[in-house]
């Protein structure tokens, strides 16, 4: 019996919509693979590649409606193509994953591309200015004081880093720590007298899409130790889903883990003054 069934079953026509829903599902797969690597490695302008990139997403929407019309048929007239169906479902699910956690952060966070760990007084943007130029870029000047206060009540942990480290060593170690993530460096200066102010600019990108997002750090002198503030800001877009404050907490993470795992400095102290003899005055 179960052969007869089986060969019965070999001879039903396979559904059309389940084979279109499928051929739809791998277009929009390849759609998005390219229009992801065209942004990640800036082969063409991003803008085109989005256009592609949101496209595809529509296409991979469509296959999933055709997967649940190809399932009512076949359970109407009984033709073959649930592999295909489940085939065109999973891959349909890998390509909406993703944007699926971007809606997400969209309707959960505030509506901000520019986030610092001092509001008053944010690292400035200097050789990164001209690259933030172009057009339809995010301006190089802090979103101001309304972006500020969002920021304070989604991220009340986005606070300057106090470390007990010379204005020098941090900025070595903050400066390691951007090669570390592969950060591409701008412009470096260290931390010189007389102010003993360093600066750090560097260009960082998205996990996916890989998109610029502009870091500054600055290294200050803070009693006997040193002040680490940190901003980071998307170049394009006005929401950035969190990516900067991710961005920001995991390196003051690993900056403190750095710092507190770091050799204790040598002081050098100062020679001892010999002691006048009784009566002598200074002049």
């Amino acid at each position: 019996m179960a052969r007869r069934f089986s060969a019965a079953y070999q001879k039903e026509p396979i559904s059309a919509l389940a084979s279109w829903a499928r051929r739809m599902a791998l277009f929009a797969l390849v759609a998005t693979l390219a229009s992801v690597l065209v942004v990640r490695f800036g082969f063409l302008d991003f803008r085109p590649a989005l256009a592609t990139f949101f496209g595809a997403l529509a296409l991979s929407g469509i296959s999933i409606l055709l997967c649940f019309a190809a399932f009512a048929a076949i359970w109407q007239n009984g033709s073959r193509g649930m592999t295909r169906i489940l085939f065109a479902l999973i891959v349909n699910a890998l390509i909406l994953a993703y944007p699926a956690y971007l809606a997400i952060q969209y309707q959960r966070l505030p509506r901000l591309y520019d986030i610092s760990t001092d509001p008053i007084d944010p690292p400035r943007f200097d050789a990164l200015a001209r690259l933030r130029a172009a057009d339809g870029a995010n301006t190089a000047a802090y979103a101001g004081l309304y972006s500020a206060e969002l920021q304070r009540k989604a991220y009340p942990k986005i606070e300057p880093i106090l470390l007990d480290l010379s204005p020098q060593r941090a900025y070595e170690m903050v400066l390691r720590l951007v090669a570390h993530r592969k950060w591409l460096i701008v412009d470096e200066r260290p931390p010189l007298p007389p102010q003993r102010v360093g600066r750090i600019e560097a260009v960082a990108r998205t996990l996916v899409m890989g998109l610029r997002e502009d870091v500054s750090i600055r290294i200050v002198p803070d009693e006997d130790g040193s002040r680490v503030d940190m901003r980071s800001s998307s170049r394009y877009f006005e929401h950035d889903f969190g990516s900067n404050a991710a961005r920001i907490s995991a390196f003051a993470s690993d900056l403190n883990d750095a710092a507190d795992n770091a050799k204790p400095e040598k002081k050098i102290l100062a020679p001892a003054k010999e002691p006048q003899p009784k009566g002598a005055r200074r002049r």
